[in-house]
């Protein structure tokens, strides 16, 4: 059982928000923060509740500048549950806090149980009396069904009789506050508060969401017993409940007998609606029907830990050890910010910390990049479902390209609800205590992920429906703007494209220069004429009768589609010294002392904030925050990013590549999470070492907390997925094209022993790979065959067939 768990044993406060985030639990449609249910908002503890694709507007005045942020809104606390002891003899005890006497606590454990998807929970103290109790708490966001939860506990007295007072409620006075970062801007998003009772045993509280007007609905049952929570021996406990309201708290009041061998146990289960659900007449109706008739927390764990079993059934994996241990909870987060049970219902994207924390305000960036190749090997319908979130805002992308410019399509770097561009125009550098321009809206390169996204999509599942639909008007669109914002240039006898920020981030602009941006993007260009290809590619494959109402509905002409074919043969990719370069002007950039700058501040991972608060910039040095043009390995396989660049007019050897991919890893610090997850993928290939190094750096990142601070704010979605990713299709060398699996697997030594499930196509494939040898099979329950090609040589697998394949000795 230990491999499916994740165990904290003692109680530290500057790790509490951490865990907190690490111990959140989620369905697709909400999650709540694993904060201990007797904490509110501090510096030790965030409890915080999040229902995808909830957001709310606010203006802050910041520098003399209004400043309009859209925030995923922090929701009433439902954990609420506190209390303390009423003794028959001697003064009554405080209410209870873990951090009220640290020294009190003679156990404090916590214990995440992501087969089933509860948090358990252990504590016993002595309070400031001598007195000793324990409780033993179990708690569930409901995977069966997305708009319940709950929580039990059990109190148990050992060396006192009395009674304990135990407040459940709902707290409403919430705020935005969990990322210090943040504390300048407006925090309030909650307004028209409400509270009521329903039945001896209900209590609600309704807010509306002060811009998005959305209205919220949480209603709570509590109900009382003798006896442990697994029902054995229980009977009514002989105490009182009363409903407590005030305008921003609802809930109910327990005082209830204990003494030893008097275990007392307290449910509290909770429905949350909203005014954007469907099937509903209203939230607060919605909400109280469905709460009254749910079953006690038992019935509730059944169904909930049915439901969790059929996902890992469908997204199953085998790997061993300690690595194994980390992926599982990495998957489990997916699984439970991105549901295929619920998600696929709603107009949400990928936010790049989950539904974790309120980190980059819960914001849609590319992180589906690293997301959806993972998910559409195992639920094609909820990457799906995750690309319409992108294709319902394509007409809000068109509309930023003209008002820039440009035609088609120009997706923003951070998306909201709407589409419209949500990256904030200042940012904070903690370190220095200054705020800053932030330019990262000139990243256009989130288009191409867009794209990237569809095509890969399309040869996975064979959708044609989709890719050929709104897929495809997304992939036109893309590679209209792409040829939109291409200029010539006659000294160089090439297509250009000016003015951008790559996925390093931390170069926005030359030194020196009055507006920011930069010139040839290595990964901009190359991932631009990659889109106008496949674009190209798309409008000779479509049905005749789709092609035709297409063409007409977006008036592309052969002139354009001219244009395009030019444009994706002759972008300018620069090159220095023998390796390609970052962007045009980057071999020109200072070399960074960067043994100097380890020795001084040991963690260099935030080389940007380092260089300003020193009054410096990283814009002056060959000095990258993540990969960028070894992102360009990440997405193409070796062959693939060769005719890419042939197709362009350049050599892209092995040699070339390989001098490239060594020139930027001595010179980047990683301040991403991601850049673990690209150079290990990367360095697979060539230097074993390297790319375990940078495995270990990505399995670790948020248990971790390598970014130092970051997680507790949010997990990283994009990393998770991605070294789940790094096993299915890196070590194993997966690709879906042409209507096969394709394989080339690259093992790291310290990874040799692997396994998987995915589907290609509809059809379950089984994969394990061991040192030396590769299994493959396709059930005997399956209907049709698979085309497999490996080393070149292309084979059919039928149900019910496998194939042992040798693999070389690694190096």
């Amino acid at each position: 059982m230990a491999e499916w768990t994740w165990e904290y044993d003692g109680y530290d406060p500057r790790t509490e928000r951490l865990r907190e985030a690490l111990c959140t639990l989620g369905n697709g449609r909400f999650a709540t923060r694993g904060a201990a249910p007797e904490t509110c908002a501090s510096e030790a503890h965030y409890p915080g509740t999040y229902v995808a694709g909830l957001y709310n507007r606010r203006t802050t005045t910041l520098a003399g500048r209004d400043l309009s942020h859209e925030d995923i809104v922090n929701l009433p606390n439902w954990l609420t549950l506190r209390f303390r002891i009423h003794p028959d003899e001697g003064p009554d005890g405080e209410w209870f806090t873990p951090d009220l006497d640290i020294g009190g606590l003679a156990r404090y454990r916590q214990s995440l149980d992501v087969r089933r998807g509860v948090l358990n929970r252990s504590v016993r103290f002595r309070d400031e009396h001598g007195r000793h109790l324990a409780f033993e708490q179990s708690r569930l966001v409901h995977m069966d069904d997305p708009h319940l939860a709950a929580l039990t506990t059990t109190f148990t007295a050992e060396d006192f009789s009395g009674t304990i007072e135990v407040e459940s409620a709902i707290d409403g006075a919430v705020r935005n506050t969990g990322v210090s970062r943040y504390r300048d801007l407006e925090s309030d998003h909650l307004t028209e508060m409400g509270t009521g009772g329903e039945d001896p045993d209900i209590a609600w509280l309704r807010c509306l969401t002060s811009a998005s007007d959305v209205r919220v609905v949480m209603a709570q049952r509590t109900s009382f017993r003798m006896g442990a929570h697994d029902g054995a021996a229980a009977e009514a406990a002989e105490g009182t409940a009363l409903t407590r309201l005030t305008d921003h708290r609802a809930g109910h009041l327990l005082t209830l007998p204990i003494g030893p061998g008097r275990p007392v146990t307290v449910e509290k289960t909770v429905a949350m609606h909203t005014s954007r659900d469907p099937a509903i007449s209203g939230p607060l109706d919605a909400a109280i029907r469905r709460v009254r008739r749910a079953p006690g927390f038992e019935g509730l764990l059944t169904s909930h830990s049915a439901a969790w079993e059929y996902l890992w059934d469908q997204s199953g994996f085998e790997v061993p050890g300690e690595t194994g241990h980390i992926l599982r909870l990495h998957l489990f987060h997916v699984l439970q910010t991105l549901s295929p049970r619920h998600t696929v219902e709603l107009d949400v994207g990928v936010p790049a910390r989950g539904l974790h924390g309120e980190a980059y305000r819960g914001h849609v960036f590319w992180d589906e990049l690293f997301v959806l190749p993972y998910l559409n090997l195992h639920f094609p319908e909820l990457s799906k479902s995750l690309m319409t979130y992108r294709h319902r805002r394509l007409p809000e992308a068109c509309r930023a390209a003209t008002a820039a410019g440009y035609e088609g399509a120009m997706y923003p770097w951070q998306s909201g609800s709407d589409g419209r561009e949500e990256t904030p125009e200042v940012h904070l550098n903690p370190r220095s205590g200054r705020w800053l321009p932030d330019n990262s809206h000139l990243q256009h390169h989130v288009g191409s992920a867009v794209a990237y996204n569809v095509w890969r999509y399309g040869q996975a599942t064979g959708d044609a429906e989709f890719v050929h639909t709104g897929g495809a008007e997304m992939l036109l669109e893309i590679a209209r703007f792409w040829a939109s914002i291409a200029t010539w240039d006659a000294d160089h006898e090439r297509y250009r494209i000016r003015g951008v920020v790559g996925p390093d981030e931390y170069h926005e602009g030359y030194p020196e220069a009055a507006k920011p941006g930069l010139d040839d993007n290595a990964y901009t260009n190359v991932t631009a004429a990659w889109v106008l290809a496949r674009a190209l590619d798309l409008t000779r494959t479509l049905p005749v009768s789709r092609r035709s109402e297409l063409f007409e509905r977006l008036a592309l002409t052969p002139e354009e589609r001219d244009r395009w074919e030019d444009v994706s043969r002759r972008l300018r990719v620069p090159f220095h010294q023998g390796v390609i370069s970052q962007f045009e002007g980057y071999g020109d950039l200072r070399e960074l002392d960067w043994d100097g700058y380890r020795d001084r501040y040991g963690d260099i991972r935030r080389l940007d904030r380092i260089l300003e608060s020193e009054g410096d910039t990283v814009n002056r040095y060959q000095a990258s925050k993540q990969a960028d043009v070894v992102m360009l390995g990440y997405l193409f396989a070796p062959d693939e990013l060769a005719e890419l660049f042939q197709r362009l007019g350049y050599t892209l050897d092995d040699a070339v590549w390989r001098r490239t991919v060594d020139h930027y890893l001595t010179r980047t610090s990683h301040g991403s999470t991601l850049s673990g997850v690209v150079h290990a993928w990367v360095l697979a290939r060539s230097h074993h070492e390297a790319a375990w190094t940078h495995l270990k750096d990505a399995l670790a990142s948020d248990v971790a907390d390598l970014q130092g601070g970051t997680t507790e704010e949010g997990i990283h979605l994009g990393a998770m997925a991605g070294t789940l990713d790094l096993v299915q299709r890196g070590l194993a060398g997966l690709q879906t094209r042409e209507g096969a699996l394709w394989l080339d697997p690259a093992p790291v030594p310290e990874l040799a022993e692997f396994g998987f499930s995915v589907r290609h196509h509809g059809t379950a494939v089984r994969v394990r790979a061991k040192p030396g040898q590769l299994w493959i099979g396709v059930p005997d329950w399956e209907e049709s065959p698979v085309r497999v090609v490996l080393a070149g040589r292309a084979f059919d697998l039928e149900p019910g067939q496998e194939r042992v394949l040798p693999l070389p000795e690694q190096g």
